[in-house]
């Protein structure tokens, strides 16, 4: 579903701040992989996912999805094949619209777009029989501003706007870190349950190493750019965050303490 070969990705390149952020990644995602991708701050998590969007050029390095080259396809072109969903609820709604409005715009992503009707009849049957899912009583104001809805709610709008029309590709970007607890273990259901059921391709970054454990069928880990672990399957299942801490202190040469764990 996607590779990247060898991708490399600079910022302030050439200039006393230079970063390489990522360096010559290489990841072969197959159709049905749920990825989550965690690591220290700075480690180049939402980079890659900026990458893989087309929101960064990558500076090194090839992209593919499907076996179609995109390395140099913006961000729009990517846009027919990848759905977003931002740590900021706001990034991914537009609070001056109203829901059904919102969803009507989601719908068309990646088509031409024309004059004509914004919201048809047709389009509101659908948009209340997936809102209903929710179970946030959303399907009953599609009229409202998004702008009037909570935090969570607009996240949960989110996650039905960028899988309206199916993905190839879906891209979390630590969707949950800017809500409460209680609000974020729904969204992770939704989550969870919107990827199995549709059988999404997904990449989801996160701080959280209890959800990175529990949702997905294999964990990426990043350090300094590079990969440095690529859990799946049975391995991954029987983790516990400790196995997992331990695993990155010995890829990186060092003992693992509990007592480094519990100060860090």
């Amino acid at each position: 579903m996607i590779t990247l070969k060898r991708l490399i990705k600079y910022f302030h390149r050439g200039s006393i701040n230079e970063v390489l952020a990522l360096n010559t990644i290489d990841l072969a995602v197959e159709p049905g992989d749920f990825i989550t991708v965690i690591g220290s701050n700075g480690a180049g998590k939402s980079t890659l996912l900026n990458c893989i969007a087309g929101t960064y050029p990558a500076d090194g390095g090839t992209l593919l999805i499907n076996d179609q080259d995109v390395t140099r396809w913006a961000e729009h072109r990517r846009a027919r094949f990848i759905s977003r969903v931002f740590q900021d609820p706001l990034l991914g709604t537009c609070a001056s619209m109203s829901i059904e409005q919102n969803l009507a715009l989601a719908r068309r992503r990646g088509r031409r777009r024309s004059l004509g009707i914004g919201v048809k009849s047709a389009d509101r049957d659908l948009f209340r029989d997936r809102l209903k899912i929710l179970g946030l009583g959303l399907e009953n104001r599609l009229q409202d501003k998004v702008g009037l809805l909570s935090g969570g709610q607009r996240q949960a709008l989110t996650m039905v706007m960028a899988s309206l029309i199916r993905p190839e590709v879906l891209l979390l970007d630590e969707h949950t870190a800017a809500l409460d607890p209680k609000t974020a273990i729904q969204i992770l259901e939704l989550t969870r349950n919107i990827v199995e059921n549709q059988e999404l391709t997904t990449l989801m970054v996160t701080h959280n190493m209890h959800h990175a454990l529990k949702l997905g069928n294999r964990l990426v880990m990043l350090h300094m750019g590079k990969i440095i672990l690529d859990i799946r399957g049975g391995e991954k299942q029987n983790l516990t965050v400790e196995d997992l801490l331990a695993r990155f202190y010995a890829v990186q040469g060092e003992e693992f303490s509990s007592d480094r764990m519990l100060l860090a």
